[in-house]
């Protein structure tokens, strides 16, 4: 009977290991987007830090993704920051805009948090900025909340877009003169 016992715990050991090698040895290969959905899967939390520029408000290392779910608390603070400044109206951001920002963070590495130029814009914010600029889009994804415009202290810009661009997961905008990057969760492209 113990040795019954003792081969099933041997024998689950050996499967354990098996399936931590196939996992591990599939992080390696997978590219891009399916890398970023396995490591979604397999980190215990993620975090965020950011700063909104227009109104001094700070998260710091809020934990919005958690035991195999997102934290609707943390979401509700996000959603808050990155509200229209200009007019209050806040918006569910999406949370693969999240996901995004955490493996950029990954990659990139760094210790301070994301500076927020743009997050989300109500319809009449974007008119107004569309018709002083011809870098706003009409139907821009910051009207969905699937969409930010950021900067990150201490990393340089071009390292921060190739960062968002490795991902291939959505939209990435380069604005050098403006000291910003665009990320977004649309058809993966960028300018």
């Amino acid at each position: 009977m113990n040795q019954d016992r003792n081969e099933k715990r041997l024998d689950l050991s050996r499967r354990t290991f098996l399936a931590t090698g196939v996992l591990s040895l599939a992080a390696l290969t997978l590219p891009g987007r399916a890398l970023a959905q396995f490591q979604k899967f397999s980190a215990t939390e993620k975090t965020i830090s950011l700063h909104n520029i227009h109104t001094g408000e700070r998260l710091n290392k809020a934990v919005f993704w958690a035991n195999g779910k997102y934290v609707q608390e943390t979401l509700a603070d996000i959603d808050y920051l990155l509200r229209d400044y200009r007019n209050g109206e806040v918006k569910r951001i999406d949370v693969q805009l999240l996901d995004m920002l955490f493996e950029v963070r990954q990659k990139v590495g760094g210790f301070r948090s994301y500076q927020v130029i743009s997050g989300y814009r109500s319809p009449a914010t974007n008119e107004l900025l569309a018709r002083s600029s011809s870098g706003v889009a009409p139907k821009s994804l910051h009207l969905q909340g699937q969409a930010i415009d950021i900067r990150l202290p201490g990393i340089e810009l071009p390292r921060l877009r190739n960062a968002a661009l490795s991902l291939r997961a959505g939209g990435v905008g380069y604005y050098p003169k403006s000291q910003f990057v665009h990320i977004d969760t649309g058809v993966p492209r960028s300018w």
